[in-house]
């Protein structure tokens, strides 16, 4: 088994994922959001890659459905949350259906369409991530959504994080050099808010006054649960 790294969305190819254990990664926020709205009751999450598409699909039931998601940061115009995980409480999504549309996220969700499975990571499931990938034997890809089709310095702490708990179920794995780096560069930088503040992206949501986002998806382990992108959707299975 091994374990490989994908820097972002626009970077994926096809033999790269194709059936293996793909764990897509967009800490700030997207992952974020659909692990915390899952965790809350929400019943299951459509990421799409188009606004039109999410108005399009919520089209027959409205009051099922609660849409999410940004463009360059910011809620999109008739939306009900932006990308904050932390509107995604309890009261506002249990027993809903997610519909989510992002800048990066969702494209790399969608582009690891072919990998045997495809699991949403994040630091808040990473231990749970690790266990869940590690426990399909098969060969493991870390895609990191990026920011606008280049390396971010969140995705990248964020996988080596998970590298490093999946080392700790089975250290026989073998990385590659990405992989390796990913793993080496979060144990010099254990306190990955630290780290993560160096990051383009990190800028932009502080920019935005998004403080309380990041301080939240900088929390390692706080949710146990593994959502899985299986026919088009989204749940803990």
């Amino acid at each position: 088994m091994n374990i490989d790294l994908i820097i972002s969305a626009d970077d994926i190819k096809k033999e790269k994922v194709k059936d293996k254990t793909a764990v897509v990664i967009d800490m700030l926020r997207a992952t974020s959001v659909i692990i915390t709205a899952l965790s809350n009751g929400c019943s299951e999450v459509n990421a799409v890659l188009s606004v039109d598409e999410a108005f399009k699909i919520c089209k027959s039931d409205r009051s099922k459905h609660i849409l999410g998601g940004e463009r360059k940061a910011l809620k999109i115009d008739g939306f009900d949350f932006s990308n904050s995980p932390l509107e995604y409480t309890k009261e506002k999504v249990s027993g809903k259906k997610l519909i989510i549309t992002t800048t990066n996220g969702t494209r790399a969700i969608k582009g690891s369409i072919g990998a045997k499975n495809i699991l949403i990571g994040a630091v808040i499931n990473g231990l749970a991530a690790a266990k869940k990938a590690a426990s399909y034997g098969n060969d493991i890809v870390f895609v990191n959504s990026g920011t606008d089709g280049r390396f971010s310095i969140d995705d990248f702490i964020c996988s080596g994080y998970i590298i490093d708990r999946i080392l700790e179920i089975n250290p026989e794995i073998e990385l590659t050099d990405v992989a390796f780096t990913a793993e080496y560069v979060y144990r010099q930088n254990k306190d990955i808010l630290s780290f993560v503040k160096n990051a383009h992206h990190y800028k932009i949501v502080k920019k935005l006054g998004l403080d309380d986002d990041v301080n939240y998806c900088v929390k390692k382990d706080i949710i146990d649960i593994v959502p899985e992108y299986r026919d088009g959707i989204i749940k803990v299975f």
